[in-house]
């Protein structure tokens, strides 16, 4: 499935506009990685357990949101962005929605 950021895919022609796609997922973070988090903070440098749950946080977002296009039938989703929200203190959302659509 060919995924962008565009409204157009260069050398292909959209011939169908099927609707909105989205898929998200809400993680929480554990409290073993915030006390880690805490003591990174204070030597400075990345966070790596954070980064590793947002990264697979928006890989399943993304694989929700190619699943919910291939209900549709669709062979690409175009405008595809990303949205982080934050449900409560150690929880977030990320949400990822595009249009889905049938290029040729």
């Amino acid at each position: 499935m060919m995924t962008v950021s565009s409204s157009s895919i260069a050398g292909k022609k959209i011939v169908k506009t099927l609707g909105l796609v989205r898929g998200n997922t809400i993680r929480a973070r554990h409290i073993g990685s915030d006390i880690l988090a805490g003591l990174k903070n204070i030597v400075g440098g990345e966070i790596e357990n954070y980064t590793k749950l947002m990264a697979e946080s928006r890989e399943q977002a993304l694989d929700r949101m190619i699943a919910a296009a291939e209900e549709l039938e669709a062979n690409a989703i175009v405008d595809v962005q990303f949205s982080t929200s934050y449900i409560m203190g150690a929880a977030a959302e990320i949400l990822v929605y595009g249009t889905a659509v049938i290029v040729e």
